[in-house]
């Protein structure tokens, strides 16, 4: 097997695209995507406007790769989660259960002023929605996993469609949390969600 190798070069260059990463992590934290422009980001990571362009595009699509990352980072951490449940757990247990962190990691991991952020980069088309609200996203599998063990189980209802439940829970999850946006701080989204999630397991749950 011949191995490949890393040259000083590559070595330099891939440093450079780390520091454009973070420092433009920071500071679109700091002040919104739309505050930050690319001359700010090379000031920030000590580099030259054309060392930017080299790994970049441009600055919406190095928003779309810090957004990305973001999630799938976020993604990993549910799966971590449903992975320690016992196997023999009630599923609408671990339905509301995720819920609960999920919303636990929104307040406290993302946080009110990031989550304004993405939406409203959302929003403007900043940056891809696929990335946060597509179907495809790992966390939506997860949901659907859970919506579907808890029809085979007999817990939910027979007849229900995996796929349309589960895009009411992430609506309901999506929905609450717009909320937050707009009434922040006077909105209590891990209260709001719970009732939420209680509804709706009342609905789809097996009374038999």
């Amino acid at each position: 097997m011949i191995t490949k190798k890393i040259t000083n070069r590559q070595v330099q260059a891939a440093e450079t695209k780390k520091k454009i990463y973070d420092s433009a992590n920071e500071l679109f934290q700091k002040y919104g995507f739309e505050k930050v422009s690319v001359d700010d980001i090379v000031e920030k990571a000590g580099v030259s406007k054309g060392a930017f362009y080299v790994h970049f595009e441009s600055k919406n699509s190095l928003i779309t790769a810090v957004v990305a990352d973001y999630v799938k980072e976020l993604d990993l951490d549910y799966k971590f989660y449903l992975e320690s449940f016992a196997a023999d757990s009630k599923v609408s247990e671990i339905l509301f259960s995720l819920v609960d962190e999920i919303t636990d990691i929104l307040v406290e991991k993302v946080g009110f002023d990031l989550l304004r952020i993405v939406y409203e980069a959302q929003l403007d088309r900043t940056v891809n929605p696929v990335l946060i609200a597509g179907y495809n996203r790992d966390l939506y599998k997860l949901l659907a996993g859970i919506i579907d063990k808890g029809i085979s189980r007999g817990e939910f209802k027979k007849g229900l469609n995996v796929e349309t439940v589960t895009k009411y829970c992430v609506m309901t999850i999506r929905g609450a949390v717009y909320e937050w946006c707009v009434r922040y701080p006077d909105y209590n989204i891990k209260r709001e969600v719970s009732e939420y999630f209680k509804i709706l397991l009342a609905g789809i749950k097996n009374d038999n």
